[in-house]
């Protein structure tokens, strides 16, 4: 995973694209609309922050003892609900 720029010779713009799984992604893998405006470095780490903040809070929402792992665990666990949410 990484900051995805598209197309390549415009360095640190993302521009929405459709990721492996077929949706329309932008950034760090934000999903959007196809006709998402493009966005910075910035914005695409804020949207990773709220992304994350929003895999976490649906983690411990469906299985809250994930809250007494340890804590790299727990992110690898979010992780893979990012990876999935909305999906």
């Amino acid at each position: 995973e990484g900051f995805h720029r598209v197309p390549k010779n415009d360095p640190g713009r993302a521009h929405p694209y459709v990721c492996p799984a077929g949706y329309w992604t932008i950034g760090y893998g934000h999903l959007c609309d196809p006709k998402h405006p493009r966005i910075t470095d910035t914005d695409a780490e804020r949207y990773l922050a709220a992304d994350l903040m929003t895999a976490l809070n649906v983690t411990l929402r469906y299985c809250p003892v994930l809250a007494t792992e340890p804590e790299k665990r727990l992110a690898a666990i979010v992780d893979f609900t990012f990876n999935r949410c909305g999906r």
